[in-house]
């Protein structure tokens, strides 16, 4: 999960209001529950195809009446035994090299393409893991014919390996990956072209233990993916090292939520303030803190709840105990009214005189 989350991670780097395709791929060395090696199959956030070496077969999530269904599981599948070669041989290098035996290691790849907002294609990315550890990055820029490759763990490539990489790239990934995203763009694009708008919020919390306050941009429910939030103080952006968060977070609804937090002393004197732009908003959306109407205290709007759910629990009390109370009155009165009128008539019945 750690591996899985670090190899996610590196997607913040695609361009808003671009699209991607994205090959997530586990290799295992050792006895596990597992399959030996499985792929998933990314467009934007949209999971399109599954393959594993136990299936040794391509799923597909609604594709299957696809014209192009067989033209698809083949380029598939040259991509799919492309990885297993690579990322197996990899692992097994870096077994030896480190001298794990009778033990479970993990080989984790990211790769991709992106095209760009105007339709044009975008570089080639790779990023590979081993046990959580970066160990391999690549970008290649088909406009520039040009590849870069950072490898920290890795033996340098000499330069006949890079012709080759280079030409497996250019003649067999970038082809196929663009044609394949530009197919299932089409297809699912009332789901990955749907823009949804970010609630946005501006949060205070009194810290007790420090006596501080903590100011919380928050935006969520918005879609696509891509959001640029930022926290201003008097107009000019945070430090970075000065906030805490900023992680892209999915919701369950298949919206997305990211908060970035300050923590200021509660005497400062200065206007604050969380910016949102997002591909669905027209402009970007500010919401300053400038008096607390404008702030969300959380611990102060929790206790305002609290007391006014008591209020309200005595009033209701008072209430029904004044009708009680003035039900009885009532009764009581009718109930006398009765009596006294009875009396009353008595003795003027018996004073008649007989007939």
């Amino acid at each position: 999960m750690l591996l899985l989350l670090y190899l996610s991670s590196c997607l913040t780097v695609i361009n808003a209001g671009s699209h991607s395709l994205m090959v997530f791929a586990t290799y295992a060395v050792g006895q596990t529950p597992f399959p030996e090696f499985s792929v998933v199959l990314m467009l934007d956030d949209v999971q399109i195809a599954y393959y594993d070496s136990n299936a040794l077969s391509v799923f597909y999530r609604s594709f299957t009446d696809s014209k192009y269904f067989d033209e698809e599981k083949s380029d598939a599948e040259v991509i799919f035994r492309h990885i297993y070669d690579s990322i197996k041989k990899r692992a097994s290098n870096l077994t030896q090299h480190l001298n794990h035996t009778n033990r479970v290691d993990v080989y984790q790849r990211l790769a991709g393409c992106e095209l760009l907002a105007n339709d044009k294609p975008g570089q080639i990315q790779r990023w590979d893991a081993f046990n959580g550890q970066n160990v391999e990055e690549l970008t290649f820029n088909m406009e520039k014919d040009d590849i870069q490759m950072k490898i920290p763990r890795m033996i340098t490539w000499d330069q006949l390996h890079r012709l080759h990489v280079k030409f497996l790239y250019e003649n067999i990934y970038h082809p196929i990956c663009f044609k394949t995203l530009r197919r299932y763009l089409n297809m699912e694009k009332n789901i990955v072209m749907k823009k949804v708008k970010p609630r946005v919020r501006l949060l205070k919390k009194t810290l007790k233990d420090t006596d501080g306050v903590q100011i919380t941009c928050l935006a969520t429910g918005f879609y696509p993916r891509h959001m640029n939030l930022t926290l201003s103080r008097d107009g000019q952006a945070v430090d970075d090292v000065q906030i805490t968060g900023g992680d892209l977070l999915p919701n369950g609804d298949g919206t997305y939520q990211m908060r970035k937090s300050l923590v200021i002393s509660a005497v400062e004197l200065h206007d604050y303030n969380c910016t949102a732009k997002h591909l669905s908003l027209d402009n970007k959306l500010d919401i300053t803190f400038v008096t607390d109407v404008e702030v969300i205290d959380l611990g102060s709007y929790k206790l305002f709840i609290v007391v006014s759910v008591l209020v309200l629990i005595v009033v209701a009390v008072l209430i029904i105990y004044a009708i009680i109370k003035w039900r009885k009155r009532h009764a009581k009165g009718r109930g006398a009214g009765t009596l006294h009128s009875t009396y009353a008539l008595t003795p003027t019945l018996l004073n008649e005189p007989e007939n």
